[in-house]
């Protein structure tokens, strides 16, 4: 097995391990809760925005997030990440990059594969006007779609983002409590 499919398999129990550990020696302070939890809430409100647009192996998505970047999902991700490593200290951010660099940039190389052999002609020109990861500031309207599609709450429902939602809730009490009681 290659690195781009062992990272593949192992991306989530590998985020599941850098949480652990994070929550079992997180130390924060009411500044870095203050700049790092709204920095990872934005990252949990683009993941639910994204999971409300997309359907997965049915249609290529290019409308709402998917109009910023082709990765909505694992931008969202990283912000979390980014926040959390914040909420306790600025320099876990090199481990954040370090992370998505080594595990999701491959993991992306192989679902664009994967999509644009589904979907070749639409793919092409989204690529071409669309980043890869880092959004851009307005949104691409692919040409003659005059009425894009809006968010769905059953999406969102269906792909189980209400569990991010209910992680960061648990995650930010925990920090507050840590916090709180100086342990």
């Amino acid at each position: 097995m290659n690195w781009t499919e062992w990272v593949k398999h192992k991306r989530v129990p590998l985020g599941f391990l850098f949480a652990a550990l994070y929550l079992a020696f997180a130390r924060p302070t009411p500044l870095t809760l203050a700049v790092g939890v709204p920095i990872a809430l934005t990252g949990l409100l683009i993941r639910a925005w994204a999971a409300g647009h997309i359907v997965k192996n049915d249609r290529l998505a290019t409308t709402g997030p998917y109009a910023h970047t082709r990765n909505p999902l694992y931008f969202g991700s990283f912000l979390m990440a980014a926040g959390f490593a914040v909420a306790w200290h600025w320099s876990l951010l090199l481990i954040v990059i370090a992370f998505f660099a080594g595990v999701y940039a491959p993991t992306m190389q192989k679902e664009r594969a994967n999509i644009s052999g589904r979907y070749p002609d639409a793919y092409a020109e989204w690529e071409k006007n669309v980043p890869s990861f880092l959004p851009r500031p307005l949104p691409w309207r692919a040409p003659g779609r005059d009425d894009p599609e809006g968010f769905s709450f059953a999406l969102y429902k269906r792909h189980g983002e209400w569990q991010a939602a209910l992680g960061f809730a648990a995650t930010v009490a925990w920090l507050i409590t840590r916090m709180r009681l100086g342990v």
